[in-house]
């Protein structure tokens, strides 16, 4: 069993252009507290951050800013850390750990967004 294996392929999307009340306004309608944030690259969708909904909270609400006039590149982490398709679920949470994230995306070998998991998929 690999990452590959127990990755969810149905992955929210976001890109850094995208305003950031749409991008808030599509994590509560599919019930999902993060977003990969993604460039278009040939026929391949390549991971370049994540927006979470902790981010928005923290850069944008604590700070009490207008979301209106941000968008999705304003907030999101950048420098996604990502794991390959055929990583082991031991050497998955090991990274996790050391990264710091309940949550990573999951890339093929070309670098494209192949899925998302978290902590609680490898826990089951």
């Amino acid at each position: 069993m690999n990452a590959g294996d127990i990755c969810k392929r149905d992955v929210m999307v976001a890109y850094r252009d995208m305003p950031l009340t749409e991008a808030a306004r599509l994590m509560r309608e599919r019930h999902v507290g993060s977003l990969v944030v993604v460039v278009d690259r040939a026929s391949e969708r390549v991971p370049v951050g994540i927006l979470t909904d902790r981010d928005i909270v923290v850069a944008v609400v604590a700070k009490a800013l207008d979301p209106r006039a941000l968008k999705v590149g304003d907030v999101m982490s950048g420098g996604v850390f990502a794991v390959r398709e055929q990583d082991g679920p031991a050497e998955v949470l090991r990274a996790m750990r050391e990264n710091g994230v309940r949550r990573v995306p999951v890339v093929t070998h070309s670098g494209a967004l192949a899925g998302i998991l978290a902590v609680d998929d490898l826990l089951e």
